[in-house]
């Protein structure tokens, strides 16, 4: 098992910009892939950012590319997520997750276990 547990979340105006944080605990942390994930009312889960296990390559959304920035540090357990020139539409709960999948998956399914999430609004 592992334990995720995001922070960092809160209002900011458009333009602005925060670093959410994921703290992992339970297993090795630097077996997983770490991936970032939101959802906004009324909308689908979706693929935002993941990293690879040795944090060397980042992947990224169309949408937040150039504007996030993902990283990891294996020695204190914990993946970020950088974020500037935020957007309203930026605005959605933030989820962590980790896969065992060797390969980055920006899908839902190769991530088997998540965060609580934490909130992020943007505002106009």
């Amino acid at each position: 098992q592992v334990q995720l547990v995001e922070s960092g979340g809160g209002l900011v105006q458009a333009g602005g910009s925060l670093r959410l944080s994921c703290a992992a605990s339970g297993r090795t942390f630097s077996n997983y892939v770490m991936g970032w994930f939101r959802q906004a009312p009324g909308k689908e889960r979706e693929f935002v950012a993941a990293i690879t296990r040795s944090g060397d390559m980042p992947y990224y959304a169309d949408s937040v590319q150039g504007r996030f920035t993902i990283s990891r540090d294996n020695a204190k357990n914990t993946v970020y997520l950088q974020m500037s020139s935020l957007k309203p539409e930026d605005t959605a709960v933030y989820y962590c997750a980790a896969s065992s999948v060797v390969a980055v998956r920006q899908s839902i399914g190769a991530y088997a276990y998540w965060g609580q999430g934490t909130q992020v609004t943007v505002s106009s």
